[in-house]
């Protein structure tokens, strides 16, 4: 999958002369958080995103740095604070050199852009020319379509639980005993983790699994020095259950 089949093709720019107030309420009415802002020539030179907003002298947000920070930073820090801060246009309050990329950049390179520059959204360019923008949003809607896959032909119980016991032991962190039980897409898994993050994970490489209708969690968790156990939390409330029912027969 590739940025030109999750782009939206309707872009909504403006300008480095328009007001910020303009700006906001294209946001505000677009419901979108960011827009690309474009040059009399129509090339892309910015963007304008929710953030920009964030520190303004109208709501008394401006940034507050204390004497001797303002003193090592040097006057150009506090000069462009002022001028983001009070403003009036979107050129001056937009953030300049956006990363862009192409229409064939794959997922994996946008979601890695995304995370390493900070960035909530990138713009897709065709010969220096805005054709797109993918969000954060379209990447979310990217996975939903994910979910309305044909199912897999194979997965039968026995293929179920082969491909549940290969994810997870080949895991350094495989529940110790670990046994997994499969009847009709319905997982049983058992064993003993040495902390949380273990069962969440096992949990997701099952849930990961093709063919999986339900799971039902029976990990236990054993402190590595202590010996103290927990049961997992649909085992706890299956006991609690069984003493209240046995209290009141």
């Amino acid at each position: 999958m590739r940025a030109h089949q999750i782009m939206a093709r309707h872009v909504i720019t403006v300008g480095t002369e328009t007001s910020i107030m303009d700006a906001a309420k294209l946001m505000m009415d677009h419901h979108v958080s960011g827009l690309p802002v474009v040059d009399a020539a129509g090339r892309l030179v910015g963007i304008l995103s929710e953030g920009d907003f964030l520190r303004r002298s109208e709501i008394g947000t401006q940034r507050r740095r204390a004497r001797w920070l303002q003193f090592l930073l040097g006057s150009g820090h506090a000069a462009t604070d002022f001028a983001h801060e009070r403003g009036r246009k979107v050129g001056e309050i937009m953030s300049y050199d956006p990363v862009t990329v192409t229409e064939e950049t794959p997922l994996p390179d946008l979601v890695e852009l995304m995370e390493k520059k900070g960035v909530k959204r990138l713009p897709v360019m065709r010969d220096g020319r805005l054709v797109g923008i993918v969000t954060r949003a379209d990447l979310l809607r990217a996975v939903a379509s994910i979910a309305h896959q044909i199912p897999d032909p194979t997965a039968d119980d026995k293929h179920i639980h082969d491909r549940i016991v290969r994810a997870l032991v080949a895991a350094n962190w495989c529940p110790l005993g670990l046994q997994v039980s499969v009847r009709n897409g319905v997982v049983h898994l058992r064993g003993i983790i040495m902390d949380e993050q273990a069962r969440q994970a096992a949990i997701v490489a099952v849930e990961n699994t093709s063919g999986v209708r339900e799971l039902h969690d029976h990990l236990c968790y054993v402190h590595t020095y202590s010996g103290f156990y927990i049961q997992s939390a649909e085992d706890e409330r299956a006991a609690a259950a069984k003493i209240a029912q046995e209290t009141a027969g």
